[in-house]
């Protein structure tokens, strides 16, 4: 995928955007300090969604060789829902672009090759506490992979993106499967109608799914509202944790 915009992982391990070099790509004419601070008061939170950084730039001033600015480490969600706000082309563009960004980042693939580096960095530091341990730990690798992956997703996935994660760690399913097991022990509904395999009272407590709505507009005029089941990022930990040690659904 070409680079649009740059994009880069902060030490959470999470895609974040600057936001000057948004402002810059939406070629907004407002001067960049004043623009941000109108978009985070539609509710952004410092710390949570941006954080704020102080770079320093050189001069051509010999008595004032280096300023001081600004800038925004913005994480891909904020930077979406600005896009959306500044409604130009532009704006739709980057939007897409970020959209783009966060389904190959919420990949299958991708988690795992993250989870992975983060599974490094713990086997490195036990190596050197415990040897013994550290065997434990290699043996147990795959497992604790799998579940640190899906512990720091904090994107809901479609029921069958959940399948293919377990079917790619020896779990026997598949999407229909994964379906059918789901509704047969109480986590989806199964009774036919508008609620067929929404997330059950049980699983919504749990925090297991979320019901993502989309509005359709139909030839006609009228417009309808379609359900879909997500697995929250407890979901997925919880069923990786259930699954692990079993090969079968």
């Amino acid at each position: 995928m070409n680079e649009l915009i740059p994009i880069t992982i902060n030490e959470n391990q999470e895609p974040i955007v600057s936001g000057r070099t948004l402002h810059e790509f939406l070629e907004v004419g407002t001067r960049y300090n004043d623009w941000i601070d109108r978009k985070i008061e539609y509710g952004f939170a410092e710390n949570e969604d941006y954080t704020m950084l102080t770079q320093k730039r050189v001069t051509n001033n010999p008595k004032n060789p280096e300023t001081t600015y600004i800038d925004h480490a913005i994480k891909v969600d904020m930077a979406k829902e600005i896009c959306m706000l500044e409604k130009n082309a532009k704006g739709k563009q980057a939007r897409q672009y970020f959209i783009q960004i966060e389904k190959d980042w919420n990949s299958p693939e991708k988690i795992m090759a993250r989870a992975l580096k983060i599974a490094d960095r713990q086997i490195s530091v036990l190596r050197l506490e415990n040897s013994e341990l550290v065997h434990k730990i290699e043996a147990d690798k795959p497992k604790t992979i799998f579940a640190d992956a899906v512990a720091t997703s904090k994107t809901s996935i479609l029921v069958g993106e959940m399948a293919k994660i377990l079917k790619q760690n020896g779990v026997d399913t598949g999407q229909n499967r994964f379906f059918e097991w789901l509704r047969s022990n109480s986590y989806l509904i199964v009774r036919n109608g508008t609620d067929y395999n929404m997330p059950t009272q049980k699983s919504m407590e749990l925090g297991l799914f979320e019901i993502k709505e989309t509005s359709i507009v139909h030839s006609d005029g009228h417009t309808s509202v379609n359900k879909t089941p997500k697995v929250t990022g407890k979901g997925q930990q919880y069923f990786v944790n259930l699954f692990l040690n079993k090969e079968t659904i």
